[in-house]
């Protein structure tokens, strides 16, 4: 059975029910030496606690979608074909333009969220220049289907999750896709494709995201692949001009390493709870050395760049989980690099897709804005307002909407 499967759970459930039940029918009734008899009770009792265990991680997996699988749960699941080293700039020197056009067939994902808002949809790929074979999923706006769109590109987000976690989660933890769809349809946020791929490549590993050759070519598949593949199967802006990058957790750092690398790639990023060190997650390929956490530390590669990167950022973090690290970024980049900081106290919540849904809207129309196409839905979209920066709440400060300026003066 699927371990985010309906079956599995309902089993679950019936086992929670069935050993709740045992001990209150038998506990009394079990005949015998007194060894067996508490042998019988205390397997009674470690069967009821087991299944109560395994309901509840399964109940939390499903809502924060941690683990697609049952290979990313064991670590035993693999999606890297080959690691060559492909250089400075992660092309091994291919000209891309030249490479033939990837035709994918996609299919209706299933899972909680996926069905909602028209529907993602999924494909598997196999990168050909990262040697990485994922699934990546994708949503199209609501005016990708109109008549009067038919000859329009559209912008687009890479969405990256946290580690450990699904490429779903974007849309079946943090509803992203129905949270935007209603405000592209009135033209408050611009119509942007969405793309969902694995970050979970390797068995109990988080790739950082970086290529490590040998091992991984993580920045590749997310640069270079699941970019060329968005554009030859849809009708999808050129990078930079036309792309972001989004994450949370160490989906955020990611998110912030990548449009670091690549300005030629992509023009903004949204990091909310992100860090720089890539020690910042214990199982980071990329902290496994000095050289690799230097190289792939965001703050240091904008302070090593001979030109600072045409890029926007939006960092949000709380204090001692993203903020500080967001604030060492704002003070180190230099124009036309920009940085926007949102502060987040402690009170609006944790670490959880709780804190992180309600950032959602307020971090695409920063997007819509600094991508400059406010007004891409026939004129009806005016450029979202500034962040207030007073009469601030926390649950303003959560979803990214208030400054920390705005919440100074209210204490």
């Amino acid at each position: 059975m699927s371990l985010t499967g309906t079956p599995f759970l309902c089993t679950l459930v019936a086992l929670s029910v069935v050993a709740l039940v045992l001990p209150l029918v038998l506990w009394s009734r079990i005949r015998g030496h007194r060894v067996l008899r508490v042998a019988a009770r205390a397997l009674m009792l470690l069967f009821a606690q087991g299944t109560a265990v395994a309901l509840v991680f399964t109940l939390v997996n499903n809502a924060d979608n941690l683990y697609d699988n049952w290979a990313d749960l064991l670590g035993t699941g693999d999606h890297v074909e080959q690691a060559a080293d492909l250089g400075a700039d992660g092309t091994g020197g291919i000209a891309l333009t030249r490479l033939p056009r990837v035709r994918q067939t996609f299919e209706a994902a299933t899972g909680p969220g996926m069905g909602a808002a028209g529907g993602v949809r999924v494909t598997q790929l196999a990168g050909r220049v990262s040697g990485v074979n994922a699934e990546v999923y994708v949503w199209l706006p609501p005016q990708y289907g109109e008549p009067a769109y038919r000859h329009h590109r559209f912008p687009v987000v890479e969405l990256l999750p946290g580690y450990p976690g699904s490429a779903k989660a974007w849309f079946g933890s943090l509803d992203a896709h129905e949270q935007l769809e209603p405000l592209m349809r009135d033209g408050r946020v611009a119509p942007f494709i969405l793309v969902a791929p694995r970050t979970n490549l390797l068995a109990a590993v988080d790739t950082g995201c970086a290529n490590v050759p040998g091992t991984v070519n993580a920045d590749t598949w997310l640069s270079v692949d699941v970019p060329r593949m968005v554009m030859d199967n849809f009708r999808a802006q050129p990078a930079p001009r036309g792309w972001a990058v989004a994450g949370y957790s160490a989906g955020a750092h990611c998110a912030t390493r990548l449009a670091v690398a690549h300005p030629d790639r992509y023009r903004a990023a949204v990091s909310m709870s992100g860090y720089n060190d890539p020690s910042g997650e214990r199982d980071s390929l990329t902290a496994q050395s000095p050289a690799l956490r230097s190289a792939n530390n965001p703050l240091l590669m904008l302070r090593r760049a001979s030109l600072p990167p045409r890029i926007a950022l939006y960092l949000s973090g709380q204090p001692h989980d993203g903020y500080e690290d967001a604030v060492a970024v704002r003070q180190a980049a230099k124009a036309p690099t920009t940085v926007h900081v949102v502060y987040i106290p402690k009170s609006a919540g944790g670490h959880n897709m709780a804190l992180w849904r309600p950032q959602v809207v307020p971090a695409f129309r920063w997007l819509t804005q600094q991508m400059g196409i406010g007004r891409v839905t026939a004129g009806r979209a005016a450029p979202p307002r500034s962040p207030s920066t007073a009469g601030a709440t926390p649950a303003e400060l959560a979803s990214g909407t208030a400054s920390r300026a705005g919440a100074v003066r209210r204490r």
